[in-house]
């Protein structure tokens, strides 16, 4: 079987979650994909060596490429079955076309999103929910907000939940986090969130809720890509009086993140909706110790191996940085059992469902 791939968000230079998925999965598909052939779609030219045994197929087109030169495309040279796993499917498509559906969180936070992209957002997810043959969620919970909000049949939706790249493990070795924490102009010890930064993350509240810990509190890390409005939080920082305090790392690069992790007393992650909630079992893979919202997917991820908090809370929140920060044995409970947990989620085991999904697809 031809099984094509839009694997054009892949390649990202910066990537963050739906990039982090689409790269792992297609790898794994690939060492796992057995007589099927592989055909990937990109941009521009793939690093040299990425993807290995599969055909590549560079379509470079100005602007609007999945809406014309992809649909082009598959209507010149289409695929047995198509996976979408990062985007929109093509208006042009064949009949056996799948789709990853990453969150609906736009729904649930409008006015966390800029409108023209909640109005993208929307309209590009209902078109790959209708036009699909069959979806791929990250969680129960996506699926059941496409079945409660989209009207999706459930058993057109396989859940297969995502993985940890294999070199995410815990770094015991202080020489490398001592480098890397250098790097990015962080002191020991500190609390760490590390995701995109921008408002429906919910790091206002995360603010506040730190601030209220005192003087004395280890420092606090914003480490991620700016994102929308990423300059209020700055503004939020300064106007308490903690600037001093708060370190804005940046985007922090793949290799960098294992010691970043493992160096931290805590990630602290309280955002307000989550499709899946990659950096949690990143945390969990490393050892650090998790404190995250009680929403969405969050709990379903987080697997009882962390503290869940009330996103909108923030004296709940400035409790949980308080009694992990107090006490070493929860933090070190947190740790092991989130080692545990990290280990129920594998990129093999991704890939496995998710080829058996294009496989059925194929098949009508």
């Amino acid at each position: 079987m031809r099984i094509g791939i839009d694997a054009s968000r892949a390649v990202a230079p910066t990537p963050t979650g739906t990039e982090t998925y689409s790269l792992h999965l297609i790898e794994a598909l690939l060492a796992l994909g057995g007589s099927h052939r592989f055909r990937l779609y990109f941009r521009k030219p793939p690093p040299a060596g990425l993807f290995a045994g599969a055909d590549v197929r560079v379509l470079q087109f100005p602007r609007l490429w999945t809406l014309v030169r992809l649909s082009l495309e598959m209507a010149a040279h289409p695929p047995d079955v198509l996976f979408v796993p990062a985007h929109v499917l093509p208006p042009v498509h064949p009949r056996a076309s799948v789709a990853t559906i990453h969150d609906l969180g736009y729904l649930y936070e409008p006015a966390r999103h800029p409108r023209l992209q909640r109005l993208y957002l929307d309209l590009s997810t209902r078109w790959s929910a209708r036009a699909a043959r069959s979806l791929v969620a990250d969680s129960e919970a996506t699926k059941s907000d496409l079945v409660a909000r989209y009207g999706v049949a459930a058993d057109k939706i396989t859940v297969a939940y995502p993985g940890v790249a294999a070199d995410l493990r815990p770094v015991t070795d202080p020489t490398p986090i001592e480098m890397v924490t250098r790097r990015y102009g962080i002191e020991r010890p500190y609390f760490l969130y590390l995701g995109t930064l921008q408002p429906r993350k919910n790091l206002s509240r995360l603010i506040e809720a730190y601030a209220g810990l005192g003087p004395r509190a280890p420092r606090l890390v914003l480490a991620g890509k700016p994102g929308w409005q990423a300059d209020r939080f700055v503004a939020e920082v300064e106007r308490l009086g903690i600037a001093q305090r708060v370190v804005f790392a940046g985007y922090v690069r793949g290799e960098d993140k294992a010691a970043l992790l493992s160096g931290a007393l805590a990630f602290v992650f309280p955002s307000l909706y989550e499709g899946f909630g990659l950096p949690v079992i990143e945390a969990q893979a490393c050892g650090c110790p998790v404190i995250c919202s009680n929403v969405s997917s969050l709990p379903e991820v987080a697997g009882g191996a962390a503290i869940l908090v009330d996103p909108r809370d923030v004296g709940a929140w400035r409790a949980a940085l308080g009694q992990l920060l107090e006490s070493a044995d929860l933090r070190r409970e947190l740790a092991q059992r989130g080692l545990a947990n990290a280990g129920r989620f594998s990129w093999q085991t991704c890939a496995a469902r998710v080829l058996e999904t294009l496989e059925r697809s194929a098949e009508g």
